[in-house]
């Protein structure tokens, strides 16, 4: 079977567009002020949703590619240490973030990577398919929230 098409597609959704906003689209323009001001009781932060986004997806991209990975404990790893980020820290969870989601890409891409065999060091029988596909569905989640977020702190113009 030629999986060129599925690698595209899956790589279109990873990055976003079509249906879904871009990382770039969601951020573009958000006031320092708002990354980590309360959008609401009980809701996350646009610094918590980001850095959350980050770190899970470093997981899973670590999870996928490396035998002796060892993931964040569940619940606290995957959540800031930091409350409010300074300018340095907020531009170096966006790079990870940026770096990592193209990693996810070129393993995607990767002919040598059988999408639909099972991780080797994996557990419950996971692919690689499917951790891309848990990245994309993941960072579309949160997406939606980072907008939210933004409208709800009126740092929202965009007319999508």
């Amino acid at each position: 079977m030629d999986d060129r098409r599925l690698r595209k597609d899956v790589v279109e959704l990873l990055r976003g567009g079509s249906a879904h906003m871009t990382w770039e689209e969601a951020l573009d323009g958000l006031a320092p002020p708002h990354r980590a001001a309360s959008p609401g009781r009980g809701l996350h932060t646009i610094w918590e949703l980001v850095e959350h986004m980050r770190i899970a997806q470093e997981d899973i991209l670590r999870y996928a590619l490396e035998p002796g990975w060892k993931s964040p404990q569940w619940p606290a790893g995957y959540w800031p240490s930091v409350r409010e980020p300074n300018g340095k820290q907020w531009k170096a969870s966006l790079a990870a973030f940026r770096r990592d989601l193209e990693a996810v890409v070129a393993m995607v891409l990767d002919p040598a990577v059988d999408l639909t065999s099972v991780i080797p060091h994996g557990e419950g029988g996971h692919t690689y398919l499917r951790e891309a596909l848990l990245v994309a569905d993941h960072n579309a989640h949160h997406l939606g929230q980072v907008i939210e977020a933004r409208r709800r702190l009126g740092d929202w113009k965009k007319a999508r």
